[in-house]
């Protein structure tokens, strides 16, 4: 992981591999942003017309390297667009820095060390350039053998993380700024723990291992966990669950991860969907459609980084995480099309596509969730295709059951950084899961299939209980390049709203 701290020193005497200034649109052309001052003096003033000579015109993204100027001990400037220049007396918004800072991290990958000079305002503006230093150098090599087997050191040390940044601008005796640095660290670590799980190769993460990796951390970070096997699972009625792992040689678990603070007066409940692979079962998905499917846990993994953040962060706030594992195989023994299956809250459910099943497991431990009465709940799920239709791939969706918990929840997503969009549950819609044979189907309406995923899981929510629905299906797995802090493969969405509802429940703000 890449180390922050906070540096006073003057820029031209800072020994580093880079240092990383800002660069804006303004209406005339690029303007150097502040922190960049040293840099432009020793330009003599003239620094954005020689950036605009290279090409650079400030855009969000856009990256722009120039030897550094004599009398500066690091060999490289790195320009780095922050987009429109904001208005007078405005500062640059914290997403524009965070992806900056990230842009820059992941072109820095295999240095040392990098001083970042990006516009510092406050404790805020620290917090999102660490942060998207933490997330933009990660890298993802543990399976790439040949460059370690070949002795080839330059290969070796290709893709290591940028090994240390220094922010310029902090202050490091000004409580506020260290506490904003610690925090980034420790939200950015842990929403790359949770790349690193979704980018794992199905063969080496089933149930049984994700379940391990949960009690170790829970060991290191002091907390409760409990894991229901099969044989608990069936004793205990988990019929959802069970049902989905049936076909596969991985049996299922159910994950309890427990964070109580001594102070807390408010307790919150994280629900994640936990497919560790998802073929489709009998309703085998078609070719094309398999491949990224190892990203099917997506929500348990952001589930599971959430709770170890607010465990690291020290919150004043109750985080009870539910992790619903199971592979979703064919097989002689897997569930069909037309069975009936007993949930845990009673309700008996026809199966009438074994590729709708994130809802089966998550309606389990939504209804086990319910049970301890949390004053709220959240799950996250990579849950349908139709939200991917609805929003693309980097929006997630909202829906809940109390409209001003879902605009809390909304807020939250935004203010971290992580676009989302608030979804309606149509009741009309709720008609078309009514089932001949049992309780409710699995399955209703094809035409918004978002909206009757999120009416099913309603349907396993405690009375009285706040509950919000995140449906990450498009933003979970980037199958395109990567784009300011966020890398190719999976990208630890929801991880950082999670993190930030816990934060104001803690501070009493939760609405």
């Amino acid at each position: 992981m890449t180390a922050l701290t906070l540096s006073t020193a003057a820029a031209p005497g800072l020994r580093a591999d880079a240092i990383v200034i800002g660069v804006a649109k303004g209406a005339k052309g690029p303007i150097v942003a502040p922190g960049a001052e040293a840099v432009d003096t020793a330009f003599d003033g003239r620094l954005a017309g020689v950036l605009e000579t290279l090409g650079a015109s400030g855009a969000e993204g856009e990256v722009t390297k120039l030897p550094a100027p004599a009398g500066f001990k690091t060999p490289l400037v790195l320009a780095v667009g922050l987009g429109s220049e904001p208005e007078k007396d405005a500062g640059y918004e914290a997403e524009a820095l965070r992806r900056a800072a990230g842009a820059a991290a992941r072109i820095l990958v295999g240095s040392k060390k990098a001083a970042f000079a990006l516009p510092v305002t406050d404790a805020g503006d620290i917090g999102a350039i660490g942060e998207g230093v933490v997330l933009g150098a990660y890298s993802f090599d543990a399976y790439k053998q040949t460059a370690r087997a070949n002795g080839d050191a330059k290969a070796k040390n290709a893709k290591a993380p940028l090994a240390e940044a220094a922010l310029l601008g902090g202050k490091p005796r000004d409580a506020a700024h260290k506490a904003a640095l610690l925090r980034a660290a420790a939200v950015g670590e842990e929403l790359n723990r949770a790349r690193d799980l979704i980018n794992m190769p199905p063969n080496d993460l089933d149930p049984q291992a994700f379940a391990g990796i949960a009690q170790a951390a829970a060991k290191e970070h002091g907390i409760k966990v409990q894991v229901l096997d099969e044989k608990a699972l069936a004793k205990g009625g988990y019929g959802g669950i069970l049902g989905v792992g049936a076909g596969s040689a991985a049996a299922p678990r159910l994950v309890k991860l427990s964070y109580t603070s001594g102070k807390a007066t408010k307790h919150l409940a994280f629900v994640g969907k936990g497919i560790t692979y998802d073929s489709g079962g009998i309703s085998l998905k078609p070719a094309g459609h398999n491949e990224t499917m190892k990203c099917d846990m997506s929500g348990a993994a952001a589930v599971f980084a959430a709770v170890v953040a607010a465990a690291r962060l020290g919150l004043e706030v109750n985080v009870t995480g539910w992790l619903a594992l199971a592979e979703n195989m064919p097989s002689g023994s897997a569930t069909r099309p037309g069975d009936v299956l007993r949930m845990y809250s009673g309700k008996t459910v026809e199966v009438l596509n074994t590729d709708a099943e994130g809802r089966l497991v998550l309606a389990d431990a939504l209804w086990a969730a319910s049970a301890e009465k949390p004053d709220a709940i959240v799950d996250v799920a990579t849950l349908t295709g139709a939200m991917m239709l609805a929003l693309g791939s980097r929006t997630f969706g909202i829906m809940a059951n109390d409209d001003a918990f879902r605009s809390t929840v909304h807020e939250a997503a935004e203010e971290v950084g992580e676009p989302a969009w608030p979804m309606p549950l149509p009741e009309h819609l709720r008609k078309g899961m009514d089932s001949t044979v049992a309780d409710i189907a699995n399955m209703g309406e094809r035409m918004g299939g978002g909206l009757v995923a999120g009416l099913f899981l309603r349907e396993f929510v405690g009375e009285g209980i706040a509950w919000a629905h995140l449906d990450i299906a498009g933003p979970a797995f980037n199958e395109g390049g990567p784009f300011g802090y966020t890398p190719k493969g999976g990208t630890g969405t929801a991880v950082r709203t999670l993190v930030r509802l816990a934060e104001l429940t803690a501070a009493g703000d939760l609405g």
